[in-house]
């Protein structure tokens, strides 16, 4: 299966998530491919810290391959190179983690009718060798997202099953943004029917995920004043409001990732080290990303509201 994460504005939190996802899928025993389609800035290799790999691959990353400068995109398996401590064993039953970096001197580039053919050639090939295939777009209607549309439009890729999330922070410009980055005059629905989707079918494989959530009960919010927590709910109650007019109410969202701030300040894969061992992180954002991963595939999850 395809997931493709996309946001319309940078710091939604969608890189960070979609890597911790991969990660999750990972040591529930998939074979998962992450792909880095964040063109411009693929900082992907940060989040999985493989620098030294991600250097050595540097010409030969999914840039170079999508121009047709290498004949197979470079890979970096994970668990063997990464410099973070506690993945470097990988646990017993895990599956592959494999990153396909994007090329840090590359930049976005409008995509032509070969570096669409590479593309599906690329996803069916995965398509076969994974379970699951992770793609990171770049923010906003890139052309990373116009590529993925497109292929995912052509005839031989309509048996390979398909879904985007789309990230956003719980802000009321967020939500806005993320509205139009999907329904907007050139959102991904309209601008993937005009590629050849089905509009039903392609609003059906579309799901939210709200980053950054503050909970007024949770622990890290405790001690704020009466007034101030009043102020929260209020403001909580508002989002859910307004997401609701945009079509992004509950029953459109996969999951929500609450305010984390090894996520806000490392961004990188939270471990059960981080969560057990130095307790850095909370097991609540733990629990939330493990069920979101699990959501990716389920489909209960994904049927019309």
């Amino acid at each position: 299966m395809l997931i493709f994460a996309a946001s319309d504005k940078g710091g939604a939190g969608r890189s960070v998530t979609s890597a911790n996802l991969a990660y999750h899928r990972a040591l529930s025993g998939d074979e998962v491919c992450y792909l880095d389609f964040d063109f411009g800035s693929p900082t992907a290799s940060a989040v999985f810290d493989v620098p030294e790999a991600r250097r050595a691959a540097e010409g030969s990353g999914l840039h170079a391959y999508l121009k047709g400068e290498v004949v197979d995109p470079a890979r970096i398996d994970v668990w063997a190179e990464t410099g973070h401590q506690a993945l470097r064993d990988r646990p017993p039953r895990s599956g592959r983690l494999v990153l396909m970096p994007g090329d840090l001197s590359g930049g976005d580039f409008a995509t032509t009718e070969n570096d669409l053919r590479r593309c599906v050639d690329l996803l069916l090939k995965l398509h076969h060798e994974f379970d699951l295939i992770l793609v990171d777009l770049r923010a906003g209607r890139s052309y990373a997202v116009d590529l993925a549309l497109a292929a995912t439009a052509q005839p031989e890729m309509r048996a390979v099953p398909s879904r985007w999330l789309v990230f956003h922070r719980w802000t009321r410009q967020h939500v806005a943004a993320a509205a139009h980055l999907v329904f907007g005059r050139y959102g991904l629905v309209a601008g993937g029917v005009a590629r050849g989707h089905d509009e039903d079918a392609l609003r059906g494989a579309i799901r939210f995920v709200r980053s950054a959530v503050s909970d007024p009960d949770a622990p890290l919010w405790s001690q704020v004043r009466p007034a101030q927590s009043a102020w929260m709910r209020v403001c909580d109650d508002g989002l859910d409001q307004l997401a609701s007019e945009h079509g992004m109410g509950r029953s459109q969202v996969l999951g929500t990732v609450p305010f984390e701030p090894v996520l806000q300040w490392r961004e990188q894969l939270i471990t059960d080290e981080d969560v057990l061992g130095s307790r850095i992180a909370d097991m609540t954002t733990w629990q939330a990303l493990s069920d979101l991963a699990d959501r990716l595939t389920d489909d209960r999850h994904w049927e019309p509201a």
